[in-house]
């Protein structure tokens, strides 16, 4: 049988030229996070005098999905609780989806942040809007649920940032269907103009330090960063050496993994989470080794 020949669908409205789609761009600036020392590794670039000038962005870009990844214990919910509360305290009401842990309870996570970054706790209360995923099964099962609630909170409540603690939730057990929900969520985020961080659990069988989470590496590709988490334990004297600290100390790592929109901090920094549950990020490996630590 002849192959039939192909209807031709070209369809004129995905062409545009750079200079028009510049145009609808959104301005390259940064967004602070509130958490210390991970708003001067993202930058920007101007040609002053016929060279190109580095400038700090002051945060992260603004309208950019992040994934946020690592195994448990690292500091993946504490970084985002914190970047929460520094957002609504500064009058940005922010959309905080929790797959992992009802609502009630992410509460007193998300006030005890505040406190400890001694913030106005009644700020919180206003600007941080829950979506309980974790007490209401449809939403972790139809995605298309979540995003239509999601839609709401972001249209009524007037969001500027989105945080999902955990994408890897809405996907548990069915890890070839994980493509097929972060792409989703990643366009719903660009179009809605919100800055968004996704946790992404790791599994203990993953490469510790890559931006490999549940539903594997092609997941990491859909967003515009990844952020790694990562603990190591002191075990050896080479790693006593090489970072410091007495055997059976455990030490946490944090690296930017690519940022699509702005250039960024390419090394591997130290990560602290402080005993009031603060994230910190330090200097970079190579500054400890040049400190002789």
């Amino acid at each position: 049988m002849a192959q039939q020949a192909r209807e031709e669908r070209t369809v004129l409205e995905s062409i545009t030229t750079l200079g028009e789609a510049g145009k609808k761009a959104p301005k390259m600036e940064g967004l602070p996070t509130g958490i210390d020392g991970l708003d001067q590794l993202f930058f920007t670039t101007s040609i002053q005098r016929k060279k190109v000038v580095r400038k700090s962005l002051g945060g992260l870009p603004r309208y950019s999905v992040f994934n946020i990844t690592g195994v448990s214990d690292t500091g993946k919910s504490l970084m985002v609780e914190q970047f929460s509360a520094f957002q609504a305290s500064q009058d940005r009401r922010v959309a905080f989806v929790t797959v992992e842990t009802p609502a009630e309870f992410v509460a007193v996570a998300l006030k005890e942040r505040a406190k400890a970054m001694a913030l106005d706790e009644k700020k919180a209360d206003e600007n941080i809007v829950i979506i309980d995923a974790a007490s209401h099964r449809v939403l972790r099962e139809d995605y298309l649920a979540l995003l239509d609630t999601l839609a709401h909170v972001i249209r009524n409540y007037k969001t500027e940032a989105v945080v999902i603690d955990s994408i890897t939730g809405l996907y548990e057990n069915r890890e070839m269907q994980a493509r097929t929900i972060v792409r989703p969520f990643y366009n719903f985020l660009k179009k809605w103009h919100q800055t968004a961080l996704m946790v992404a659990q790791k599994r203990s069988s993953h490469e510790e330090f890559s931006p490999e989470a549940a539903g594997g590496y092609a997941v990491s590709h859909m967003v515009d960063g990844t952020m790694v988490l990562f603990k190591q334990t002191i075990d050896s004297t080479y790693k006593e050496r090489m970072y410091g600290l007495p055997l059976g100390e455990m030490i946490r790592l944090f690296r930017i993994d690519g940022c699509r929109m702005c250039g960024h901090d390419t090394s591997t920094h130290l990560l602290e989470i402080t005993d009031l549950g603060l994230v910190k990020i330090g200097p970079t490996l190579l500054e400890l080794k040049n400190q002789g630590r």
